[in-house]
């Protein structure tokens, strides 16, 4: 057997070994792994070429402002009706989730559509790479990237305090 049929399959045991009856695509999620080391790459290159440095550190004001848009931006992707175009090819619609956000399911089973159907459905697996892109927005453009981080944070802000002011209606007339 040439180095290659070893190779695969020594992976498709430790796929059977692993997910057992359950439908995971580590294949899938290789890739996604794959594309975020070559997405921190690319970031790690554009920097090299537009001469721009690490910080010794990230002071606290703006790291709570990542923080804050990294949220908002990843739950938008995630869960807004309004982004669900951009979801469209890797899941599918379940329900309303609550206020102006859905639940999705993901079909595909066993291969890469899977696993970029969960990531892009799932807020905590985008609060890497969008973390990941403010921060080095951050270090390389870091004007543009306080506004947009700012504005994320603003909306975020006002979500909360819609959903504050509606409880408090409900409480009132309750």
């Amino acid at each position: 057997m040439s180095v290659v049929k070893d190779i695969s399959a020594k992976a498709k045991q430790v796929q059977r070994d692993y997910a057992g009856d359950a439908d995971r695509p580590l294949a899938g999620y290789a890739g996604a792994m794959g594309a975020y080391g070559a997405f921190v790459g690319g970031l790690t290159a554009l920097g090299r070429l537009l001469g721009a440095r690490v910080p010794h550190r990230i002071g606290a004001a703006d790291t709570a402002l990542l923080g804050a848009a990294t949220f908002k931006a990843s739950r938008m992707l995630a869960k807004a009706a309004i982004t669900s175009p951009l979801r469209a090819p890797f899941t599918r619609y379940e329900e309303p989730a609550g206020e102006d956000e859905l639940n999705e399911s993901v079909p595909a089973k066993g291969h890469a559509g899977h696993a970029i159907g969960e990531l892009v459905s799932c807020p905590f697996c985008l609060d890497v790479w969008i973390g990941t892109g403010l921060a080095a927005g951050l270090i390389m453009a870091p004007k543009p990237t306080r506004l947009v981080a700012t504005v994320l944070t603003a909306v975020g802000a006002a979500d909360a305090l819609h959903l504050l002011y509606d409880a408090g209606k409900k409480l009132a007339s309750g």
